[in-house]
């Protein structure tokens, strides 16, 4: 988990948006013991880059293999009543291959292709309105290059 060690609070994540046929891939997971929908997303780990941690993240997720093609937003929100502080960095792009076998994160039930009206259908079942914020702004045409990014090492 990326947390900034002189504010705990402070969490920084990607998220990648995977659109086949107007449905888009989506995860089923529990979160303090509720079922909730989210796009593959989590934390970046200590050095390593935002393109590898999302696409490590939706490996571990989805069992797909996902390739980064545009940047749809970088976004803060503050879960409500808490300090907590998300930053998400969400990219979309093509998943380009699936590891039918491979055992997905414990805390994923299941992934799911849905279309942006059947997930808003569901808005209580959200993760966070950071879902459909990203999804909101991809079908809106947001895409920034990658090339945003830089390591410097």
């Amino acid at each position: 988990m990326s947390e900034n060690p002189d504010n705990p609070h402070l969490h920084l994540t990607v998220a990648a948006i995977i659109e086949k046929a107007g449905r888009f891939l989506l995860v089923e997971e529990i979160i303090k013991g509720k079922n909730v929908l989210n796009q593959p997303a989590g934390h970046v780990e200590n050095g390593e880059s935002f393109l590898a941690a999302v696409r490590r993240e939706t490996l571990e997720e989805t069992a797909w293999h996902f390739e980064p093609e545009a940047v749809t937003g970088i976004y803060r929100w503050r879960l409500p009543g808490t300090e907590e502080t998300y930053f998400r960095h969400c990219f979309c792009g093509q998943v380009v291959a699936f590891e039918a076998e491979r055992q997905l994160d414990s805390d994923i039930l299941r992934t799911v292709w849905l279309s942006l009206d059947e997930l808003q259908q569901q808005r209580e079942r959200l993760r966070s309105p950071l879902v459909l914020r990203c999804l909101e702004d991809y079908r809106a045409g947001a895409r920034y290059p990658l090339d945003l990014y830089h390591d410097v090492i």
